[in-house]
């Protein structure tokens, strides 16, 4: 099972993209779904995450208000709307799947290894 992360690409400082996530139909709707990201010379981080009903979300500070999580059911699909872009939003976007997030109130959202799936990373470039 392989989440398919898109929609990469170079945009100016200030701009905007919207990652999307393919998400296998078996854990669609089951496990809860995140963004995580790796900047150049940086480990892997946190970026985002929303739980199994689409209903709740929840964020890494740095990136509270500028970027939002959605999905749409009927492809299966989960979307990272990221507004205001900055350099050091530059890094490569992985999603990820995991069950027990939301239940975890968000405690498990950064544990890596709570995470089951991972998708292939979209790169995503902010030019200053």
């Amino acid at each position: 099972v392989q989440l398919q992360a898109s929609g990469g690409g170079l945009v100016q400082d200030g701009g905007s993209l919207r990652l999307s996530c393919k998400v296998p139909e078996r854990i669609f709707g089951i496990l809860d779904v995140a963004w995580f990201r790796q900047a150049p010379g940086k480990e892997r981080e946190f970026v985002g995450a929303i739980d199994w009903s689409g209903l709740s979300t929840y964020f890494t500070n740095s990136v509270r208000g500028r970027f939002t999580i959605s999905r749409d059911v009927a492809s299966n699909t989960m979307y990272l709307q990221m507004n205001s872009l900055n350099p050091q939003d530059t890094g490569i976007y992985y999603c990820a799947a995991a069950d027990g997030l939301y239940a975890s109130r968000w405690s498990k959202a950064r544990i890596q290894s709570e995470y089951k799936y991972w998708g292939q990373g979209t790169l995503v470039t902010v030019s200053s």
